[in-house]
C-alpha cells in the first residue's frame, strides 16, 4: 500500500531563492513510501539490545548513532528507543519474528510521518536558521531529535560530502516544515527534485 503524500498539494518541481549563476545549488525533496517503525524495549526486558540483529544490522544502544546498510536505517531515538526506516517493503513479518511482543512495542508510524530530505553543502547553514542544535557537531550516521521553528523533528545525517539530511517530523506538520525549510533556503538558491 502506497501512503498519499502531506506534501502533493505545495511541492512544485523548479528553482527558487537566489539560484541565478549558482551552479551546487541545495536540493530539497519528499521522501516517499518509507517503511518507520518505532521499536521501544520494555524496562522489564532482559534481552540484550546488541544480540538482537534484522537485516544484517545489529541493534545498538550508542546515543545518537545510526546503524545502516543500503535499504534499511535504525536511528537511536532515545534509551531503548529506536527509528527503523527502511524501503524494504517486506520487512514487517521481519520485525514481528524478531522482536517479540514479551520485550518490545513495535508501531508501524509509516503513514504518520512527512520526511524531507535536504542535499547540498548548504544543508546544515540552512537546519542551523530554524534549530538550535549545534550542527558542526553532527556527522554521518547520526541521528537527533529537536525542534525547527517550534516543530518537533528528527534530523538523520546520511551522507557528509554532498551533505544529505533526512528530517522526520509529523504529517500534520509536513506542510508548515516544509515552508520554514524553503524559507531558509531562499538565500542560497534550491531546486525542488522529485
Amino acid at each position: 500500500m502506497k501512503s498519499a503524500s502531506p506534501l502533493t498539494n505545495i511541492l512544485k518541481k523548479g528553482l527558487f531563492g537566489d539560484h541565478e549563476n549558482k551552479n551546487n545549488l541545495t536540493k530539497i525533496k519528499e521522501e516517499k513510501n518509507l517503511l518507520i517503525f518505532q521499536i521501544v524495549q520494555y524496562k522489564s526486558s532482559k534481552l540484550k539490545i546488541q544480540d538482537i540483529k534484522i537485516e544484517d544490522l545489529s541493534m545498538s544502544d550508542d546515543e545518537l548513532k545510526v546503524i545502516s546498510n543500503r535499504e534499511t536505517r535504525i536511528l537511536w531515538n532515545g534509551p531503548k528507543n529506536w527509528l527503523l526506516v527502511s524501503k524494504k517493503n517486506d520487512l514487517k513479518e521481519n520485525i514481528k519474528k524478531t522482536f517479540n511482543e514479551k520485550d518490545f512495542a513495535v508501531t508501524d508510524l509509516s503513514h504518520s510521518r512527512t520526511i524531507i530530505q535536504i542535499e547540498g553543502e548548504n544543508s546544515k547553514e540552512i537546519l542551523k536558521k530554524g534549530c538550535p542544535y549545534n550542527f558542526n557537531e553532527l556527522k554521518k550516521n547520526m541521528s537527533i531529535n529537536s525542534v525547527f521553528n517550534g516543530i518537533t523533528i528528527t534530523i538523520d545525517m546520511l551522507e557528509e560530502s554532498p551533505k544529505k539530511i533526512r528530517i522526520f517530523t509529523l504529517r500534520s506538520f509536513g506542510e508548515s516544515l516544509f515552508h520554514s525549510i524553503s524559507d531558509a533556503s531562499l538565500e542560497y538558491g534550491f531546486e525542488i527534485i522529485e
